[in-house]
């Protein structure tokens, strides 16, 4: 069983489906390898004392898979997980409410735990570390509080912001990963696993470029062999299905992913700073401003991947492109311009 609070943007049927992909063992799940020994080493001890695993932070860009392994570490521990978020626990009573619920041994997933208010904050760290709850009854001089022991439990937290997440909580965790970007060939097998459960029939050049152009993401990586599958089947009805490198070629950029898997939106953010701002140096606020894009949308999804590939700095002046950036948007890096970083 598993109890759920979901964020008001997401679709059942995209959860649906995402859940339908998502691995549901630390076998089926591809890339993260030093990560993966360490929790099968840990989920392993904890089966064997009979007792709840210590408490895990996973952090990293979205789409790497911190929530799958969430659920991995309920499903190998043979658990109820139960799920919400960060910006839904606005007071502490919801967290309370949340934690009162707990049996023994269960695991309660936090997702963009950065977000906790400091008041839920304090309400976590007894939790946390001695399996307690303080809960104050009453207002005024007449208040007081009581402490109610709650069973010991797993923490799973998950975070694309590490740098905001407070010591005291970051101590608490048994440990703390951050996930990597996948190599192509992990994408690849995931894509083709993806497919086989969708039923898709690719082959192995159609599954590589899908993988190339993912951007390192497990996610982007399913989404584009969804839309990939559409286009074939709607465009192509020659091929019955069929996604090999040509239709795999045709569906993606009939869906704007160009040949470094920028989509539509990550290339407006490159576009916007080579040609409205001479590749920069330009302040975050005013670059998102430009994509019409929230500050941290741009900072949390689209400029990682740039500055992986090498499109994009971040200098203590602003966002700066680099001449790869200009090269692959087919344009003359400028010279001789202030805000330039790499004139002879």
């Amino acid at each position: 069983m598993r109890e759920e609070l979901l964020s008001p943007d997401q679709e059942p049927q995209e959860i649906e489906v995402e859940a339908g992909l998502r691995p549901r063992s630390l076998e089926e799940f591809v890339g993260q390898d030093e990560l993966k020994g360490h929790l099968r080493v840990m989920l392993a001890a904890a089966r064997e004392r009979e007792q709840a695993s210590d408490h895990f932070l996973f952090a990293g860009p979205p789409g790497l898979g911190k929530t799958t392994l969430a659920h991995i570490v309920a499903n190998e521990m043979e658990a109820e997980l139960h799920v919400t978020s960060g910006p839904a626990l606005e007071r502490a009573g919801d967290l309370a409410a949340i934690l009162t619920k707990l049996e023994p041994g269960d695991v309660l997933f936090i997702d963009e735990i950065h977000r906790l208010s400091r008041a839920v904050e304090e309400v976590l760290y007894p939790a946390m570390e001695d399996f307690e709850l303080d809960i104050i009854l009453g207002k005024g001089p007449a208040a007081r509080s009581i402490r109610l022991e709650l069973p010991n439990f797993t923490l799973v937290g998950a975070t694309t912001r590490t740098g905001l997440i407070t010591g005291p909580l970051r101590d608490r965790f048994g440990l703390t990963a951050r996930l990597d970007y996948y190599e192509p060939e992990d994408l690849r097998a995931i894509v083709e696993r993806a497919a086989n459960i969708l039923g898709v029939q690719i082959d192995s050049d159609g599954a590589s470029e899908i993988a190339r152009r993912s951007r390192g993401t497990p996610r982007i990586g399913n989404r584009l062999l969804r839309q990939v599958r559409d286009f074939a089947q709607i465009e192509r009805p020659e091929s019955k299905g069929h996604i090999n490198l040509d239709i795999a070629n045709d569906g993606l950029a009939f869906f704007g992913v160009d040949s470094l898997g920028l989509d539509k939106p990550t290339q407006a953010i490159l576009n916007s700073l080579c040609t409205r701002f001479n590749g920069g140096p330009v302040g975050l606020k005013t670059l998102a401003i430009s994509v019409s894009e929230p500050e941290d949308t741009v900072e949390d999804v689209y400029e990682p991947f740039l500055i992986q590939q090498g499109l994009l700095l971040r200098t203590p002046k602003g966002r700066v492109a680099t001449p790869t950036a200009f090269t692959h948007l087919g344009l003359a890096p400028p010279r001789n311009s202030a805000g330039s970083l790499f004139d002879e």
